[in-house]
C-alpha cells in the first residue's frame, strides 16, 4: 500500500466510524466505544507506518503528492486538491493519531455511564477525521473544509454538558470567537486564489518564487492566514475561548486544548511557511511572545486546575509561534517551533488527562480543595510529575530540548537585531511563571494535608483503562536517546530547516542577511550575503553558540528560580500565600480577573455588537417591515377602491342592460294571452296607428 492509500485509509477509517457508531452505535456492543476507538487505533498504526517510512528515507523531502480536478472553470482551468505526504504530515499524523487513540481509550473510563456517550464518541470520530483530512491536505480548499468541520466539532464536545448555561454559553463563545479569525483566513485564501488561480502549496510557494506573489498581496495573504492561526490556537486577543472551553470533558480537554485543534493553527504556519514575508514574522514573533508571557501571568493565580493548564496552553501555543516567528530571521526557529509543537502535544495531553484523573477521583476541581493525593494516586502523580518536568524544561526530558531551542532561537535573533530585545525577554519570564504555577499545582494537588477531608477519604486511583493513557503519555516525554536538538523520538529530526525547504522551491527568505536565489546543476540554491546559509549547522556560527549558551543557562535558572518560590510559599510555608495575595492585592485582583479583558471585550465589542444588532432589528422591524406593510396597505386600498368600482359602475351598467332587457321582455311577455281577440285587437290598434303615422308623413 502506497503512502497516499494510507493517507486515504488514515481519514476514512474515524470518518466511517462517524458513521456507524453515530447511527447504530446504541445497538452496537459497549454503545460502539471499541468500534471508535479500534478504527483510530488502525489509524494510528497506519500514521506509525507513513512515519517511519517517510523519515527512514533520511531524506528531509520524502513522502508522496498526488492532486486531480475538483471544479473546472474553463476547459483549460480547474480548481485541484489532493493529499500530501511529507515529513510535516508524517510528524503530525503520529502526534494526532496518538493523542486521539488515548483520548478515546481514557474516555471507557471516564465518560463510562454518561447518558450521551453515544453523541461523545460519534463527535470524536467527526474530530479526529477532519484533523487527518486537515494534516494530509495538499491545499487550502480541503485545509479549511477540515478546519471548518474541526470547529463545529468543536462546538459540539465544548457544550456536550448543554444542560448547564456555563457548558452552554463556553461552546457558543469558542465558536463565534474562532470564526473571527476563521473569516481572515477566509479572506486570506481569497487573496491567494486571486493572484496565484490555484491553492495547492506547491502552486503557491511557486508564485513567491517567481515574483507572481510578492509585495502588499503577500504580506497580507501571510496576515490573514494568521488570523485564522489566532484564533484556533487561541493568540491574544482570540485566546478568551480557550479557558472557558473547559466546562467540556476533560477527555475534551486533552484532545482539543492540548494536541489537536489547537495546534492546527501552529500547523498552518508551519505549512505556509515559504509564503510569509518578514513583516509577518515579526507580527507572528511578537504576538507569540507577548500570548506566552500573558497566558503565563495570569496562570500562577488559578484555582482551578484546568484552568491552570488552560492558560499553560495558551502560553505554550504563544511559544511556538515566537519559535516560528523568530524561525524567518534564524536557522533553528521553524524547526523549535514544529519541535515544541510535537513534544507539548504529548506533556500536556498527559496533564490533562492527569487532571480528569484527580477530577474523577475528589470529584472537584478547586486546588484549595485538594492535597495530598501523592499516595492515593501514586501512578497519577508519577506520571502528572513526569509532564510538568517536561512541560518546566527539565533536562534531560524532551521539553528540555523543544523550549529550548525556542528561547535560543529568540536570544539568536535579539543578538543579531538588538532593537527585539523583548523577544528573548518573553520567552525567559514566560518559560520562569510556568515552572512556578506548574510546581503550585502539584504542591497543592499532591502534597501537604488534605484540605477536604471528605473528598481525600474516598479518593482512589483511577482504573488502568485511564491511567494507560498516563504511562504512554510519561514515556514520551522522556528524552530522546542521545539527547541534543537534532533527536526527535530516537531518530532524529524528521522536519527540515526551513533553508532547506526554501532552496527546495527556490524561495528567497529574510534570513540572517539579503538573501537570493542561484542555480547550481539545474537545482535552486539559497546563499545570503552577511549571514550563515539556510541550510547551515548553527554551531558553525557564533551568535547562534553564544544564543544556545545562555539559553540553557536561563532555561535552568528560571526553572530554579520558579522551583524555589512555589517550594517556599506552598511547601514550607515561608509566606502564607494569601497574606501575599493581600500585599499585591491590585495585581493579584487583575490576575484573577484575566486582565478583565472578557470584560473589555463585553463592553468594547459584544455589547456594541448586540446595540447594533437591536438597531438594525428595529430598522427592520420599522423601516423594511413598515415599507413592506405600508405598501400592503395601499395595495389593500387600491384594491377596495377598484373592487367598489367594479361593483357599482361596471357591474352596475352592466347589469342595468340586463335588467332592462328583463323588464322589456316581462313586458312583452305579458301581450302573449294566448286569446284570439285580443290578438285582432292589438292588430287593429297597429294598423290603426301605422295608418296615422304614414298621413302624418305624408301631410308634412
Amino acid at each position: 500500500m502506497g503512502l497516499i492509500e494510507q493517507g486515504l485509509l488514515i481519514i476514512l477509517l474515524p470518518l466511517a466510524g462517524f458513521f456507524l457508531v453515530g447511527l447504530f452505535g446504541r445497538k452496537l456492543p459497549r454503545q460502539g466505544d471499541w468500534l471508535a476507538t479500534g478504527l483510530v487505533g488502525a489509524s494510528l498504526a497506519l500514521a506509525v507506518k507513513t512515519f517511519v517510512q517517510v523519515t527512514l528515507q533520511h531524506d528531509p523531502f520524502a513522502g508522496a503528492r498526488t492532486s486531480g480536478p475538483w471544479l473546472r472553470f474553463a476547459p483549460a482551468e480547474a480548481l485541484s486538491i489532493g493529499i500530501m505526504v511529507d515529513n510535516l504530515t508524517a510528524s503530525m499524523l503520529v502526534v494526532v493519531g496518538v493523542v486521539s487513540f488515548l483520548v478515546h481509550l481514557y474516555s471507557m473510563g471516564y465518560m463510562h455511564g454518561d447518558p450521551k456517550y453515544v453523541r461523545f464518541y460519534t463527535v470524536l470520530q467527526l474530530f479526529t477525521a477532519s484533523m487527518f483530512g486537515l494534516v494530509l491536505s495538499d491545499n487550502l480548499l480541503t485545509l479549511y473544509v477540515s478546519w471548518e468541520l474541526m470547529g463545529l466539532s468543536s462546538y459540539l464536545l465544548i457544550g456536550h454538558y448543554f444542560e448547564k448555561p456555563s457548558a452552554a454559553w463556553a461552546c457558543l463563545k469558542a465558536f463565534m470567537t474562532t470564526r473571527v479569525g476563521d473569516v481572515l483566513m477566509f479572506v486570506g485564501i481569497l487573496i491567494l486564489f486571486l493572484h496565484v488561480g490555484s491553492l495547492r502549496f506547491a502552486d503557491i510557494f511557486a508564485a513567491v518564487a517567481d515574483g507572481r506573489l510578492a509585495g502588499s498581496a503577500q504580506m497580507w495573504a501571510g496576515l490573514l492566514l494568521f488570523g485564522g492561526a489566532m484564533g484556533k490556537s487561541a493568540q491574544f486577543p482570540l485566546h478568551i475561548w480557550l479557558p472557558d472551553a473547559m466546562e467540556g470533558p476533560t477527555p475534551v480537554s486533552a484532545l482539543i486544548h492540548a494536541a489537536t485543534m489547537v495546534a492546527a493553527g501552529v500547523y498552518l504556519m508551519a505549512r505556509t511557511y515559504l509564503l510569509l514575508s518578514a513583516e509577518t514574522f515579526l507580527v507572528v514573533a511578537y504576538v507569540g511572545g507577548f500570548t506566552a508571557i500573558f497566558a503565563a501571568s495570569i496562570g500562577l493565580v488559578m484555582d482551578d486546575i484546568k484552568k491552570v493548564l488552560a492558560y499553560s496552553t495558551v502560553s505554550q501555543l504563544g511559544y511556538m509561534m515566537l519559535g516560528l516567528g523568530v524561525g524567518g530571521f534564524v536557522v533553528t526557529g521553524y524547526t523549535a517551533g514544529v519541535y515544541h509543537l510535537t513534544t507539548h502535544a504529548f506533556f500536556k495531553a498527559g496533564l490533562f488527562l492527569g487532571a480528569g484523573s484527580i477530577i474523577h477521583a475528589v470529584h472537584t476541581q478547586s486546588l484549595a480543595q485538594m492535597g495530598g493525593l501523592r499516595r492515593k494516586m501514586p501512578v497519577t502523580f508519577i506520571t502528572f510529575l513526569i509532564a510538568t518536568l517536561a512541560l518546566t524544561g527539565l533536562w534531560p526530558l524532551s521539553g528540555f530540548y523543544s523550549k529550548d531551542a525556542i528561547i535560543a532561537s529568540a536570544i539568536e535573533f535579539a543578538l543579531r537585531h538588538p532593537e527585539h530585545l523583548a523577544l528573548p525577554i518573553f520567552a525567559v519570564l514566560a518559560a520562569a511563571m510556568t515552572a512556578f504555577y506548574m510546581f503550585r499545582l502539584v504542591f497543592l494537588a499532591f502534597f501537604g494535608d488534605p484540605r477536604d477531608a471528605h473528598a481525600h477519604s474516598h479518593a482512589h486511583e483511577s482504573p488502568l483503562v485511564m491511567t494507560f493513557p498516563l504511562l504512554v503519555l510519561a514515556a514520551l516525554s522522556l528524552p530522546p536517546v542521545g539527547g541534543g536538538h537534532g533527536n526527535w523520538f530516537w531518530i532524529g529530526n524528521p522536519v527540515p530547516l526551513r533553508g532547506e525547504v526554501a532552496q527546495r522551491y527556490g524561495v528567497a527568505t529574510a534570513e540572517q542577511g539579503q538573501a537570493k536565489v542561484s542555480t547550481e546543476h539545474g537545482q535552486p540554491v539559497l546563499t545570503t550575503e552577511g549571514g550563515v546559509a539556510h541550510g547551515e549547522h548553527p554551531a558553525a556560527d557564533d551568535p547562534a553558540r553564544r544564543a544556545h549558551t545562555m539559553a540553557i543557562g536561563a532555561s535552568v535558572t528560571v526553572l530554579l528560580i520558579g522551583f524555589v518560590l512555589a517550594w517556599l510559599i506552598y511547601i514550607r510555608r515561608v509566606v502564607d500565600p494569601r497574606a501575599l495575595a493581600c500585599r499585591f492585592a491590585p495585581i493579584h485582583r487583575l490576575l484573577v480577573n484575566k486582565y478583565y479583558i472578557d470584560e473589555i471585550v463585553q463592553a468594547g465589542v459584544i455589547r456594541p455588537v448586540m446595540a447594533l444588532c437591536r438597531l438594525v432589528a428595529r430598522a427592520d422591524l420599522w423601516i423594511v417591515d413598515g415599507l413592506v406593510n405600508l405598501t400592503a396597505l395601499v395595495t389593500r386600498a387600491i384594491a377596495w377602491v377598484t373592487g367598489r368600482a367594479d361593483s357599482h359602475v361596471v357591474d352596475g351598467v352592466v347589469n342595468g342592460v340586463a335588467d332592462s332587457a328583463m323588464t322589456a321582455g316581462k313586458a312583452l311577455g305579458r301581450l302573449q294571452t294566448g286569446q284570439v281577440g285580443t290578438y285582432l285587437t292589438g292588430g287593429v290598434v297597429g294598423v290603426v296607428m301605422l295608418a296615422g303615422f304614414v298621413f302624418w308623413v305624408l301631410a308634412r
